[in-house]
């Protein structure tokens, strides 16, 4: 049996992949993990994915939730069927952004959680969902519930990754890598480089759309994914 397990980016949880969830084939029984809400380390977060689903995986990450998912083929290579890659990056922390991180750590211990999302909810979606209030408020409504605790730990367990490039060329599984082409956080170069390090990688920048893919432009998303399950067939 082969279970298709979604991994949602930082602080988000089942609410940035319902529009996947409503159209994944049945038999692939599609759940969304929430194992990054309970453990300090993307090291112990892979070790507990892989004690809750003991069957094969698929695995779909997106930004955080795709660095999980290659600590996870990094850990069990051959219980990773499929990989797909959403919006995220395979390097380790950069000086620059784990200054930027450490600064919000600070806001967010002293309780303005909301002054941060709001101020930096530009770099979440392209610049033509400005005015598209509703997405942008089903985004802060899950960044919010996730609350302070859960922002700050996700954020150390970011800052603290590993370097995931020096065991990307012993992906063998078949694996999708989509990026938006306007993705500020996960720039396309940090796709390209990951799809050019994993053999037979197929990429994807989906046109005007930034960090948030699978919210932002779900159809375009949904079929990429769809064709690529394909491959996975009973």
């Amino acid at each position: 049996m082969t279970q298709l397990v979604f991994l949602p980016g930082l602080a988000a949880d089942h609410m940035m992949w319902r529009a996947q969830l409503a159209a994944m084939p049945t038999h692939l029984n599609a759940v969304v993990s929430t194992v990054h809400t309970q453990h300090p380390t993307l090291e112990q977060m892979a070790a507990a994915l892989l004690h809750t689903y003991p069957d094969d995986l698929i695995l779909v990450g997106a930004s955080m939730g795709g660095m999980l998912a290659m600590e996870v083929v990094r850990q069990a290579p051959p219980r990773v069927r499929g990989l797909a890659l959403l919006g995220t990056v395979a390097r380790p922390e950069m000086p620059v952004m784990r200054d930027l991180r450490e600064a919000a750590i600070r806001l967010f211990e002293q309780g303005r959680v909301e002054e941060v999302l709001r101020f930096n909810l530009p770099q979440a979606f392209h610049a033509s969902r400005a005015d598209d209030l509703g997405l942008q408020q089903t985004y802060l409504d899950f960044v919010m519930a996730a609350g302070p605790a859960q922002l700050i730990a996700q954020n150390r367990a970011v800052i603290a990754r590993p370097d995931a490039r020096p065991h990307l060329g012993r992906i063998t599984c078949p694996t999708l890598v989509l990026c938006g082409d306007s993705d500020r956080l996960t720039p396309p170069e940090c796709s390209e480089e990951m799809a050019a390090l994993i053999p037979g990688a197929e990429l994807h920048l989906i046109p005007q759309c930034g960090h948030m893919l699978s919210m932002e432009r779900p159809i375009e998303v949904n079929a990429l994914l769809l064709v690529w399950l394909e491959k996975f067939q009973p």
